[in-house]
Parts: C-alpha cells; sequence; structure tokens
C-alpha cells in the first residue's frame, strides 16, 4: 500500500518505529516496523492478533504483513479511532469506569479462550525460575525500598500455588494503558508482548488500572469471573503481583531517574493495597 505521509507515534517501550500512516484517499493505518531480530516475533503476534479479532474482540485489525530490504518486517493495522483509556477513563462517572472495567474483563476472558500449546513448558517450574530470577534482581539491585521485602516472603510461602495451573494465549500486557475508548467502548491493543501462561496472571498489571481508576480495575476483576470471584484468584494474583513488582525497580533503573521514582512509588502504594502483603485482596477492590 502506498502512503503519503507518516506520522511517528512515540509511545510504549517495545523498540519498534511505529506510525500513523496515512494513504492518497485521506485513511489512515497504524504502522509497526520491527527490527529484524524481532521479525520473527512480529509475524507471530499478527498472526495471533488476527485470531484475537475472529473472536469478535475488538482490536486493531490485521492487514498485512511485509518483509523489508534490511530483514525488519512492517505490519499494518488498521487505525484506531478515539482516546486514549488511560486518560479518558478516569474523567467518566464511576459508574461508567466499572462498566468499561467489567467489558475489558469479559474480553479478556474470550483472549483467554486460545489455547497454549500442547507442548507448553510446564507452569510451575517456568515461573518458579522467573520469580528466583526476580528476587535475585532485586536483591542486587542498588536501590531498596523499605518493606519490599514482603513480597519476596509472599513469594516464598505460596509457590505451592502454581502447581497444576492451566495455561492459555495471553495479551501479555493487559491493562488500561493498552485500551483505546472508541465510541464509549474499550479497544484492545498492542499484542506485542503475547506470550502463553497461566489466565490468572494475565492480572499482574491491574496494577496500573488500580493506580488509574479503582472502578475500572474492580470491574474488570467482577467482569471476568461474572461476579462470583473465586478466593484462590486472590491469593495467586497476590503472588503474581508481587513477583512483578518486585522487578519493576530493576528495570526501571536504566530509563532514568523519573521512571525510578514512579516505580519506587508504586511499589510502596501496592504495599499499602496489600498490608504489606498481609491481605490478598486489595484494597482498592470493591471501590
Amino acid at each position: 500500500m502506498k502512503f503519503v505521509s507518516r506520522t511517528e507515534v512515540n509511545k510504549g517501550w517495545s523498540g519498534d518505529r511505529k506510525y500513523c500512516a496515512a494513504a492518497e484517499d485521506g485513511s489512515r493505518f497504524f504502522l509497526r516496523v520491527a527490527p529484524p531480530e524481532k521479525a520473527e516475533r512480529t509475524r507471530r503476534a499478527f498472526e495471533f492478533q488476527r485470531r484475537v479479532a475472529a473472536l469478535g474482540i475488538p482490536v486493531s485489525l490485521p492487514l498485512e504483513i511485509s518483509d523489508g530490504p534490511d530483514g525488519s518486517v512492517s505490519a499494518l493495522y488498521t487505525w484506531i479511532d478515539g482516546s486514549d483509556a488511560e486518560e479518558a477513563v478516569p474523567a467518566l462517572p464511576a459508574e461508567v469506569q466499572r462498566r468499561l472495567g467489567q467489558e475489558a474483563g469479559r474480553l479478556l476472558r474470550r483472549i483467554h479462550s486460545l489455547p497454549a500449546p500442547e507442548d507448553a513448558p510446564d507452569w510451575e517450574e517456568r515461573f518458579n525460575r522467573k520469580m528466583d530470577r526476580k528476587i535475585e534482581s532485586y536483591l542486587a539491585c542498588p536501590i531498596k525500598v523499605p518493606g519490599a521485602e514482603c513480597f519476596i516472603d509472599y513469594m516464598e510461602a505460596h509457590r505451592a500455588l502454581l502447581r497444576g495451573r492451566p495455561q492459555c494465549f495471553q495479551h501479555g500486557d493487559y491493562h488500561i494503558g493498552n485500551m483505546m475508548l472508541r465510541d464509549g467502548e474499550i479497544v484492545i491493543i498492542d499484542f506485542d508482548r503475547y506470550d502463553f501462561g497461566d489466565p490468572w496472571e494475565e492480572f499482574n498489571r491491574i496494577v496500573f488500572c488500580a493506580e488509574a481508576s479503582r472502578p475500572f480495575a474492580s470491574g474488570m476483576v467482577d467482569g471476568y469471573f461474572g461476579g462470583s470471584v473465586p478466593p484462590e484468584f486472590w491469593e495467586l494474583l497476590a503472588l503474581y503481583v508481587s513477583s512483578n513488582a518486585l522487578s519493576s525497580l530493576p528495570w526501571a533503573i536504566p530509563f532514568g531517574e523519573g521512571e525510578v521514582h514512579k516505580f519506587t512509588a508504586q511499589l510502596l502504594e501496592i504495599m499499602d493495597w496489600y498490608d504489606h502483603m498481609r491481605s490478598v485482596v486489595p484494597s482498592w477492590y470493591g471501590a
């Protein structure tokens, strides 16, 4: 397809070049250009997004994918005309925020209907190794947050929760920052970090939803479970949130003081939500 203009989209951490590309007739598209080392993963993400779209889930529709002469891969998608949900949702009435969260939860449940490969690694072994790396990374980090050891203590005491967990396709970065609001409805974007694993692990980024809108975060949990949340979900969510929170500070250091400050504040807020991991149901739930 021939484009008359490309406007760079400076958002996200993927390292891909992203553009709003305009055609001669004025129609706009989302163009993602991935470097050679990400070529195969970009092709797979494109195909999985096609499968998600086939479920009737509102996403940016995959249109075409092509190889560049330098080994890069260009993936073309429909352009979403709308607002960033992270900015738009908190300005809405609380009941609307909750309704949109419920819809995000229902959409996630449908995404999780896509199965993981039959040869997917055992989840308990895989996630235990991941937790080991994250604990080691935090302990070696030159910056510490007072009280953050509560996350390590919870992780060590609840490893058995991982045993026998099912696996499915995961969006990989499912939170309000990867959603758009179009005509008052949620649209899911950015499948770049897709993965396979425990469906409940997908909620580890609900922290970002709760920071933006507690009613949205609460609605997302209720929408996913149809209003009947199993108690074991909260225990596992606390484990996954602990693991993700613990690794956020070492991750932030290369990106500068601003990101370090942001994730330090987030760690403290998570500790407050969970009363230093003495409660498995976060205080934002039900808001």
